[in-house]
């Protein structure tokens, strides 16, 4: 068999892409390099020798084929059964996930080398079980393990979040006097810190007679992973030296944390301290953008990726995609899509959410359709976009075929936010008495969301009797559940049932019962501003509240009559205008609106449901101001355009 330069090419051109975790392997240049080079010394007569294959091996360790064809060609020069090179076999096999041709080359060779090379091997292959029980044959063996043996088999129990073993491995490592290596005290610290110990996390830390960069990063990560992100800072703040991995580090406890606006400025920070990001780092900023709203700063991000050379991988376009969706800007997010060259399922089930949620039920489901054809298997969170669109769409027969077919034809089995789905489908239709039964039938106990669903349909469609029902259910297993009376209250508002309406604001101003702040966040020039229903504290407060007066008069002048339905305060009906008036998401428009860009779409991001006098107000808004506003609210997205709402007014 002739290895040529031209094959040797074609070889590497078919091995697996590497994943985030093998960053310690050869790169794919220097891999087709060395075959190459080989391949070219034999086309011009050379003969390997038994160092040859070694190094060769190491370089296509993560080659598959490639590691088989070499493989092949030390057997053909009778260089195979050397320690040297059968080490090296072991290595390559296991890195490259074929634990069968491994074993067999260990069996060929038994040595420590070999050993050790088994565990690293299946470690840098992410193949984290088989290097523990690697590990564990090799200590019944009775080989002696290395410090490199330490520092792939603590990596394995990191990853895998085996705490037992990782004690076991650390009695071994104080017996074999590798303590003073660095690189297994980071390992050390690493496991701990990945277990959630950081009570020894911290002791060992402590401990160390030197602390490098690594071993700081692993407590900042390990803080931060328990909830612990206030000590984590103090920790990242008070390191001596920090590169891309500490401020990822810190960047991503704030993402763990879900403080967002913390992401953007230890990221502000990090370009300030002229420190380069890389993929993983752009993945967490581009998420904290897309649980704010930021559209302008993940615009931003992507400029700064082109500029910097960072790839757009599949993971890269993947959180794109979610952060335009969750921004409510569809068309971009569907830019990024076509763009991609690679996908994979969370590619698809990313588009197909994002064209759920914006109110794109038909083309969410035909692009479910193309996902299906291209072979990419669903799983349960596609189906949770794919129900959602049929629940957009009206498409209740469709949804129910799609519930149904989880099982019988992709054997997923529905969770608790698929029977919310379909209750929400059924709710929306109307068919309240079908979505009840749902709800009764479920295999598991539903849960707050799923009886606030059905009781947000009670009030659109005016059923009061099974609205009732609900209420108390929901009521009993959250007393304090504001949503419930406010949506109850709604109700029999609707059917003039006043005195029932008084009842339940006794019940409100007696159980002491308060709705949650609602807040709305929204980016200017890059800048998140943030406001509170009534709040005063922005800087430029007197000239939004001047500009909201002259909204509200504008559109009463239109024909708005204010809805005070969900205003639960016992004062006159002049006091409650003033209430719903100061609505944050209000407050958020109105210093839109004093912007002189006029042609930009205003988004704005809050935490709650909005109430249906914001609702109404932001259609007239839309129509007086011939602006398009976006709001994303707890429960969907709602694009307002001519007075006119994406969700057709059910939310």
């Amino acid at each position: 068999m002739c290895l040529r330069p031209s094959r040797a090419r074609a070889l590497l051109d078919g091995t697996p892409r590497r994943g985030p975790a093998a960053t310690v392997s050869a790169s794919a240049s220097a891999r087709e390099d060395a075959l190459a080079g080989y391949a070219d010394t034999l086309a011009r007569g050379g003969r390997p020798d038994a160092y040859t294959f070694a190094p060769l091996l190491k370089a296509v360790a993560r080659g598959g084929l490639a590691a088989a064809a070499v493989h092949a060609h030390a057997v053909k020069f009778g260089l195979g059964g050397g320690a040297h090179v059968g080490s090296a076999l072991v290595a390559a096999y296991a890195s490259g996930g074929d634990g069968a041709a491994a074993a067999r080359a260990l069996r060929a060779a038994p040595t420590p080398v070999a050993w050790n090379a088994l565990v690293s091997g299946h470690t840098r292959g992410g193949r984290h079980g088989e290097a523990r029980r690697a590990f564990a044959g090799m200590v019944r063996a009775g080989a002696a393990p290395t410090h490199v043996t330490f520092v792939a088999v603590l990596a394995a129990c990191g990853k895998a979040r085996d705490a037992r073993l990782g004690a076991q491995v650390h009695g071994r490592v104080v017996g074999s006097g590798c303590t003073a290596v660095a690189k297994v005290e980071n390992a050390l610290l690493d496991v701990y810190a990945e277990c959630g110990d950081m009570g020894s996390a911290r002791r060992l830390f402590d401990g160390m007679r030197v602390r490098g960069v690594v071993a700081w990063t692993s407590l900042v990560s390990g803080l931060a992973r328990v909830g612990r992100v206030g000590e984590a800072r103090g920790v990242f703040d008070r390191m001596p030296e920090r590169d891309t991995v500490s401020w990822t580090a810190m960047i991503d406890g704030y993402v763990r944390a879900a403080r967002f606006r913390e992401v953007l400025e230890v990221f502000r920070e990090m370009q300030y301290g002229g420190v380069r990001a890389d993929e993983f780092t752009m993945v967490s900023v581009i998420t904290a953008c897309a649980q704010l709203g930021a559209l302008e700063t993940g615009e931003w991000v992507r400029v700064y990726m082109s500029r910097q050379g960072i790839e757009m991988d599949v993971v890269v376009g993947n959180a794109l995609i979610d952060m335009y969706s969750k921004c409510g800007s569809i068309e971009r997010a569907l830019a990024v899509f076509k763009g991609m060259h690679c996908r994979d399922k969370f590619t698809w089930t990313a588009i197909i959410l994002g064209l759920a949620v914006n109110g794109y039920g038909e083309e969410a489901i035909d692009t479910f359709h193309r996902m299906i054809r291209v072979s990419e298997a669903p799983d349960e969170v596609t189906f949770v976009g794919v129900l959602t669109a049929c629940t957009h769409a009206g498409l209740v027969d469709k949804g129910r075929e799609f519930f149904l077919s989880m099982t019988g034809t992709y054997k997923i089995a529905p969770n608790v936010v698929h029977y919310g789905c379909i209750v929400d489908l059924l709710g929306r239709a109307g068919r309240i008495t079908e979505a009840l039964e749902t709800i009764d039938q479920m295999p598991m106990r539903p849960n707050a969301t799923i009886l606030g669903t059905l009781l947000a349909a009670c009030r659109l469609h005016g059923n009061a009797e099974i609205g009732e029902l609900v209420a108390e259910r929901l009521l009993q297993m959250d007393p304090g559940n504001s949503v419930a009376y406010i949506l109850l209250s709604n109700m029999y508002a609707k059917s003039n049932k006043w005195e029932d309406v008084r009842r339940l604001r006794h019940a409100i101003m007696e159980k002491g019962i308060k709705k949650e702040p609602g807040c709305s966040l929204i980016e200017m020039n890059g800048v998140i501003h943030e406001f509170v229903a009534g709040d005063r504290s922005h800087p430029m407060s007197k000239e939004i509240y001047s500009k909201l007066e002259e909204i509200i008069t504008g559109l009463k002048n239109a024909g708005y009559v204010p809805d005070i339905t969900e205003v639960f305060v016992e004062v006159a009906e002049e006091e409650k205008q003033k209430v719903i008036h100061c609505h944050s998401e209000k407050l958020a428009i109105a210093f839109a609106l004093l912007s002189p860009e006029s042609n930009s779409v205003i988004r704005v991001a809050k935490n709650l449901r909005m109430c249906l006098d914001c609702h109404n107000a932001i259609k007239w808004i839309t129509r007086l101001y011939e602006r398009e506003i976006v709001v994303r609210d707890r429960t969907r997205f709602h694009h307002f355009r001519h007075g006119f709402c994406s969700c057709k007014d059910y939310w």
